[in-house]
């Protein structure tokens, strides 16, 4: 089941994409090909891929699910940014 990483990529898309669908179509040859739903139409929106090429296509297109930082996270950046920049230590 090498579909299983693609299905559930477009999955996911869907989750992050709001009233649009979007489908996966493999072809003949093992190429994956990503499309969308459009009035009962399918339009093409990406060429056929290989697998690894197609997931990372699919987890760039659309909105991007925003990252949850904990306070560790934003301390740790706020302590990257001051070593990046050591003449603006506060």
């Amino acid at each position: 089941m090498r579909s299983t990483r693609a299905t559930a990529a477009v999955a996911r898309l869907n989750q992050r994409s709001e009233g649009r669908h979007y489908l996966m179509v493999m072809t003949g040859n093992g190429l994956f090909q990503l499309r969308e739903r459009i009035d009962g139409n399918d339009r093409d929106v990406s060429p056929a891929l290989p697998l690894d090429d197609f997931v990372a296509q699919v987890n760039a297109t659309g909105p991007q699910p925003v990252r949850r930082m904990s306070k560790n996270d934003e301390a740790f950046a706020r302590q990257l940014a001051r070593r990046k920049n050591p003449e603006n230590n506060d």
